[in-house]
């Protein structure tokens, strides 16, 4: 009997893509890694080809945004609470559901490869609830399992359930829409892919030579482009002459350096992995401005360093910038923030970030703030930039900026922007929006220093 068992009993044979997918899922979703960071690197040590690199890109971001959804479902099957549900059954259950209800997978496939990778990394006993647990959402269409949420009065949680997100988020974008009809618009562009766009630098590129892989210009931005490639195949980004970047980050960095055309000496204070810092040291230099970037990471300064041709870069904390003993005549600070208005291109990021952070960045925010205006020179430029729109880092910052140091005013940014940039100012402020402007939802505030 034993021995007719052991014929029976067949190895796992767990699809290799699917397999690399929840590897970094794990890592991603228990481990607080980055998405973006380990797929592209776990990616370029593999030797799949581009059809399975692209089913993989696919099935861990869409995974990733709408893991809360699945979870939504699968709850309403489980046997136990799914809270109490081993990770390791969540993270392989969630991958099934976007196979069977968010992609092109026919259904027996994605339920019998989601098994095979749950035998494969959880053993038989966990993979025998997860094949009965897909059994059972497989037999009824999506619209079923989300009757209950669609009936739901409140708006908020309705839209929560249906579209992704956390609570928290879809209240804190009513709060500034003030049009449901409007926050489900940005709900939904959130769950969508966002292909990379590009950004040459002043005087190390132009989109005129990159006619080959014909580039369509961004809309607002003189500096972007987008086209079909991936980033990895355009020479000019290899040889750090051409970035990616949102056109949103573009704009703050072009926004920015006009309101400081006037200005000799500027001043990255937060320059982070270096988008912004590339394409400013840039513009500078084409204007005779001197630049510096700082960064508190060493191992991001390292990476500042490598795209801003030359210029200066400061390892520190923006905080104690006063201690360079050095003053500008325009200084950008792109703040710590929650990254409400980048959910499209980081998934992870509105599961990993609750009302209870904001707290904390509000108080880091204000002191890089006022570090960087201590600083500023007379008749000086502030800029003051987030990658959120929430209320409390962007409008409520404002009137806190001008509150605690009376010898600012603000720059009203409308004569600043493109012509045909429109619904995108807030109180003076540029307060960019996805839905509308197909842009991360940046935010920037302009300041002049008085006296």
């Amino acid at each position: 009997m034993v021995e007719a068992r052991r014929k029976t009993f067949k190895k796992p044979k767990a699809d290799p893509v699917r397999l690399l997918v929840f590897d970094v899922m794990t890592e991603v979703n228990r481990r607080d890694g980055y998405s973006n960071l380990l797929l592209p690197r776990a990616l370029e040590n593999s030797a799949f080809d581009q059809r399975d690199r692209a089913f993989a890109t696919e099935l861990l971001y869409g995974t990733l945004r709408m893991q809360g959804r699945h979870d939504y479902i699968l709850s309403q099957v489980s046997d136990r609470p799914w809270s109490e549900v081993d990770s390791g059954i969540v993270d392989v259950t969630r991958l099934g559901l976007q196979q069977i209800f968010e992609m092109r997978v026919p259904m027996h496939a994605a339920v019998s490869e989601t098994v095979e990778l749950a035998r494969k990394v959880l053993g038989e006993s966990k993979a025998s609830f997860v094949n009965a647990l897909l059994r059972k959402v497989s037999a009824a269409p999506l619209e079923s399992w989300l009757e209950p949420a669609y009936a739901l009065k409140d708006d908020v949680a309705r839209l929560s359930i249906i579209y992704s997100h956390p609570e928290w988020i879809v209240s804190a974008y009513f709060d500034l829409l003030k049009d449901f009809a409007e926050v489900e618009q940005l709900l939904e562009i959130n769950n969508l892919p966002a292909k990379p766009t590009f950004v040459t630098w002043p005087g190390r590129s132009s989109i005129d030579e990159f006619s080959e892989i014909e580039p369509t210009a961004t809309r607002y931005s003189p500096y972007g482009f987008t086209a079909d490639v991936t980033p990895s195949s355009i020479e000019a980004i290899r040889h750090r002459r051409a970035g990616v970047q949102d056109e949103g980050s573009q704009l703050v960095a072009m926004i920015f350096a006009r309101a400081a055309e006037d200005a000799a000496s500027w001043l990255d204070i937060c320059a982070g992995p270096g988008g912004k810092a590339a394409l400013l040291s840039s513009i500078a230099r084409e204007g005779n401005h001197s630049f510096i970037a700082n960064e508190i990471s060493e191992v991001r300064a390292e990476l500042v360093s490598r795209v801003v041709g030359g210029s200066q870069v400061w390892v520190g904390d923006a905080r104690e910038i006063a201690s360079k003993n050095e003053m500008f005549d325009a200084i950008l600070a792109d703040v710590p923030c929650t990254g409400l208005g980048a959910l499209r291109r980081r998934p992870e990021v509105r599961w990993r970030r609750t009302v209870g952070d904001l707290r904390s960045l509000i108080s880091l925010q204000s002191e890089i703030s006022d570090a960087a205006i201590s600083v500023l020179n007379v008749g000086g430029v502030f800029g003051y930039a987030t990658c959120s729109p929430h209320m409390a880092e962007t409008t409520i910052a404002v009137a806190d900026i001008l509150k605690r140091n009376p010898n600012l005013e603000q720059i009203d940014v409308t004569a600043l922007l493109p012509e045909n940039l429109t619904g995108a100012v807030r109180g003076g402020a540029m307060a960019l929006w996805t839905q509308r402007h197909n842009t991360d939802s940046m935010f920037l505030a302009l300041f002049r220093k008085t006296r």
